[in-house]
């Protein structure tokens, strides 16, 4: 097996349900199809909007992007401070490399509404139709999962994008986990070219919960397995009371760790721990 194709426990009879408020099948079909709608509206602007500055191009990714997580009926809350560390986004300066445990196709539109970037793709989605393309548009790199000779090229692409000054959204665990416990281990190829770019890793954490739940409760969220698209999509919407938390943790220097695995094991440790960093602020919506 490659080793960018890791696989996790979870599957949707195990693991994908939801059992608490449920919405009636109208207002859920709704927001199906506004949801479905603010997709289709931002993959037709994609193009249009690299003709903006790289300003008003994040601000614009970052409203449709929490825009796409409201229509589908899921609250936000963001916790941390998202904004890059003293000198970080200065001329020259190298991006950052933005990891997150892996639970939902909800985390790609979560994580652009604090951190618009470049997304690490797999490299079948660059051959759906429409999808495929503007993905390509986009900035998405593309990685041969099946392919481990194609490793080296994948971390040489994605430290020249940090070098670049390009932020690239990662998520190292390589598959979608329930939310369930401590999920996967972080693969350490892509922390090689945070070092070898000298570009910070911002960690970020991401929790589903459930108006009758203290804890994460990611069940009506989890996307796993061979769970069908449409039947995720149903499940979010008709979750009444689905909150998405995205905490955002203290960013790693790359050069402060020896070597991408212990870079990896840290970010890991930082993502998959309940009390990391927990600021005092939070921002609900």
């Amino acid at each position: 097996m490659s080793a960018w194709l890791p696989t996790a426990p979870c599957t949707p009879h195990t693991c994908a349900g939801h059992d608490g408020p449920v919405r009636g099948a109208l207002p859920a079909t709704a927001l199906l199809l506004a949801g479905c709608t603010l997709v289709l509206v931002g993959a037709l602007c994609s193009a249009p909007a690299l003709l903006l500055g790289a300003g008003q191009r994040d601000r614009l990714i970052r409203w449709w992007a929490y825009a796409v997580v409201r229509a589908f009926g899921v609250r936000i809350q963001v916790t941390g401070d998202p904004a890059p560390t003293a000198g970080a986004d200065r001329v020259g300066a190298p991006g950052a490399l933005v990891v997150a445990n892996h639970i939902s196709w909800l985390d790609i539109p979560l994580v652009a509404a604090v951190f618009p970037g470049r997304m690490l793709a797999k490299s079948e989605i660059r051959g759906w139709p429409v999808l495929g393309p503007l993905a390509a548009l986009g900035g998405t790199l593309f990685v041969e999962r099946d392919r481990l000779r194609a490793l080296p090229t994948t971390v040489r692409t994605i430290a020249g994008a940090l070098r670049g000054g390009s932020r690239v959204v990662v998520f190292p665990e390589g598959s979608t986990w329930c939310g369930r416990g401590s999920g996967g281990r972080f693969r350490p190829a892509v922390f090689q070219a945070a070092i070898d770019a000298g570009a910070e890793v911002r960690p970020v954490r991401i929790t589903y919960r459930t108006a009758r739940t203290d804890g994460p409760a990611a069940g009506a969220a989890a996307f796993v397995g061979d769970d069908p698209l449409t039947a995720s999509l149903w499940r979010v919407v008709t979750a009444a009371g689905l909150t998405a938390e995205i905490r955002v943790l203290p960013p790693i220097p790359a050069g402060t760790r020896p070597g991408r695995r212990a870079l990896a094991r840290t970010a890991q440790t930082a993502v998959a721990s309940d009390t990391a960093n927990r600021s005092a602020e939070s921002v609900h919506h």
